[in-house]
């Protein structure tokens, strides 16, 4: 822009120069006031040079000859004037004060001809304002007063939705933001559109699409955290279509009390999208095996073993043993643990792996744990596809040591976290926590004092691998977003969600008790994609839109996954006390004939035959069959032909 160009050009001069500038400026600021006080007096505009009976180059003689030496004296051209505040202001009022007393004693007191005496009082008080006038123009200008309106007019413009507590409360935080601009409300509340609130409009919501035209709005942020899920999901359907970002703030349990910060904001997550309220818990069951218990959670680290930790470590533990195989992991969940602990709990960070078994019978038997939640597994399906006896022997034999060793140690209950995957798996990772299932199914048929359980759910938003972080990625990075196949379906759940309900259903169990949380509706992973698309201010590139800001591009499923998900292997789910969590009824060997098929798999492990492995776990796990290309891929490098 010109004016920042010219005050760039102004900063850029030498100090000698710029001081001579700042004398001009206030000689011509002399001239020209005592002429408006010649008007002021006389009522009429009067020739600055030449005889009549108004003399006014007298009183400008004088008022340069005794203003520009008391200003020079009085230091007002070492101040910097982009920098000058109330103090450089100060400064000024001083000296035309000793600048007035002298111009008076001249021009008033004792009187020069051709000047009237009240111009003495009137062009000090006239050239107090002027010079004042001229440093805080030169403030406001040339340093960060102007600067700063200049940055905020090159800013997004967003609008807030939602003119409540919150709204006004984001719309104050972000009034010094150096990332986006305020240009209003939408509010649903048809008694408030039209008006203003500190400034501001408040809009209709069916107003956007011309807002944006005419004001060109960047981004809508969503400051609705008492709308229920289903609320929030509605409004993000009419904003969809006028593709433009969505942030929002989050849901009044996740806010503290005090005021909303701009660090508040965050991107929009795919929970926003549920179109469905997560039930609260039932605080006895959160704190039935916990409070005042030592709990062992192993795979701590992980994503679901490090929320299962804080919801631990929130219910009151007299300890909370952190076990976890990756030393950065442990740490990492550690750090986020040690500052939220409450009074009295004690945390341990302990490093090992779930399925050696001596070094769990050493932790089992110093702490003597009441509880303990297995979230120790391998969950990526193509890697363990790759990696099938690495799989098996983790997430079946380090879960089935696990159990033993806690039975042995006299633990209560033993949670087994699971996954639907082990519905009818098309994957050895799904076969191996279903095998992981029948082991606890067998152990509790054989009776003993250790509860064991399962609860089996499906994706969990936002961990490691997801697909909701990975399409985040992808749209940062200008696309395309890979989608294995159109068709795929996935259910969905918040880990804070997944967590609460793995420790209630825990705390619900008899003894083999195999729990599945409901879900909700399966959602589209294509109609998930496109949706991340539009709310993140962009446009679908496709046959129909050629155009388009990012491509969808179908990669082709991959090895082991499957188009749909299930929860159940057989039929008709028992209800419990909890509207979230249901009990299966699924079959499975007595521990006499599993043991003899689990010595034969280990036996395959032990010699590397992985397609024996896959062999025994196909006999094993109803609805089990490994992919075709996998084995050729198998046969391959082990250099035989394909099948």
């Amino acid at each position: 822009m010109p004016f920042i160009k010219a005050a760039t050009s102004l900063l850029a001069l030498p100090r000698t120069l710029k001081r001579f500038l700042a004398l001009a400026m206030d000689a011509s600021l002399c001239v020209l006031t005592v002429w408006v006080a010649f008007y002021l007096r006389l009522g009429e505009w009067v020739r600055l040079a030449g005889e009549g009976a108004m003399m006014p180059q007298w009183a400008i003689l004088g008022a340069l000859a005794l203003a520009l030496p008391i200003f020079v004296v009085s230091g007002l051209y070492r101040a910097i004037f982009r920098y000058a505040g109330w103090r450089a202001l100060m400064t000024v009022a001083k000296a035309i004060l000793v600048y007035a007393l002298a111009y008076a004693a001249i021009f008033t007191a004792i009187g020069v001809p051709g000047v009237p005496r009240t111009v003495g009082l009137i062009q000090p008080l006239l050239l107090l304002f002027a010079v004042g006038a001229s440093r805080a123009l030169a403030r406001w200008w040339l340093g960060d007063l102007y600067q700063g309106i200049v940055r905020n007019m090159d800013l997004p413009k967003v609008l807030i939705y939602g003119a409540g507590s919150a709204g006004r409360q984001l719309a104050g935080a972000l009034a010094h933001s150096h990332e986006m601009r305020v240009a209003g409300y939408l509010d649903d509340d048809a008694h408030l559109q039209g008006s203003e609130m500190n400034g501001l409009p408040i809009h209709a919501p069916a107003d956007l699409p011309g807002l944006i035209r005419s004001l060109g709005i960047r981004a809508v942020l969503l400051a609705t955290p008492s709308a229920s899920r289903q609320r929030r999901n509605e409004i993000l359907q009419q904003l969809r279509a006028c593709h433009v970002s969505v942030r929002t703030l989050p849901g009044l349990s996740e806010l503290a009390q005090g005021r909303v910060q701009v660090s508040d904001l965050r991107e929009l997550e795919i929970d926003d999208l549920l179109g469905r309220d997560a039930v609260a818990p039932d605080a006895a069951l959160l704190e039935r095996n916990i409070r005042a218990k030592v709990v062992l959670v192993t795979g701590a680290g992980g994503s679901i073993g490090s929320e299962l930790c804080r919801q631990i470590a929130a219910a009151g533990p007299r300890a909370l043993l952190l076990l976890e195989i990756s030393e950065y992991a442990l740490y990492r969940v550690e750090r986020a643990l040690a500052g939220s602990l409450a009074e009295g709990t004690t945390l341990v960070p302990l490093l090992g792996s779930a399925g050696d078994a001596m070094r769990l019978r050493q932790i089992m038997a110093a702490w003597r744990p009441h509880t303990v939640y297995h979230a120790a597994a391998y969950k990526h399906v193509p890697l363990v596809e790759h990696n099938v006896a690495e799989g098996v022997r983790n997430n079946l034999f380090g879960t089935l040591t696990a159990a033993q060793v806690a039975r042995e140690c006299g633990v209560a209950d033993f949670v087994l976290v699971s996954t639907d995957k082990a519905v009818r798996p098309t994957n050895a990772m799904g076969a191996s926590k279903r095998l992981a299932e029948m082991a606890l199914q067998a152990l509790a048929a054989q009776g003993g004092a250790t509860r064991f359980a399962m609860v089996r759910f499906g994706n969990v938003l936002g961990s490691s691998g997801s697909v909701v972080p990975l399409f985040r990625r992808q749209i940062r990075d200008g696309g395309p977003l890979t989608l294995t196949d159109p068709e795929v379906t996935r259910y969905f759940m918040t880990v804070s969600e997944a967590a609460q309900l793995v420790i209630q259903a825990g705390a619900m169990a008899e003894g083999g008790d195999v729990f599945v949380l409901d879900m909700g509706e399966p959602v589209r992973i294509a109609d998930l994609a496109r949706r991340m698309i539009e709310l993140s201010g962009l446009s679908v590139r496709d046959a129909a839109n050629p155009d388009g800001d990012i491509e969808i591009r179908v990669t082709g499923l991959r090895p082991g996954e499957k188009l749909y998900e299930e929860l159940l292997i057989g039929e008709d789910p028992q209800p419990t006390a909890h509207p979230r969590i249901m009990k299966a009824h699924e079959r499975f060997l007595p521990w006499a004939a599993l043991a003899e098929k689990l010595a034969a798999l280990q036996a395959a492990l032990t010699a590397n035959d992985v397609p024996a492995v896959r062999r025994l776990v196909g006999e094993l796990v109803s609805g089990y069959r490994p992919a075709d290309e996998i084995v050729d891929w198998l046969h391959c490098a082990q250099g035989r032909a394909p099948r």
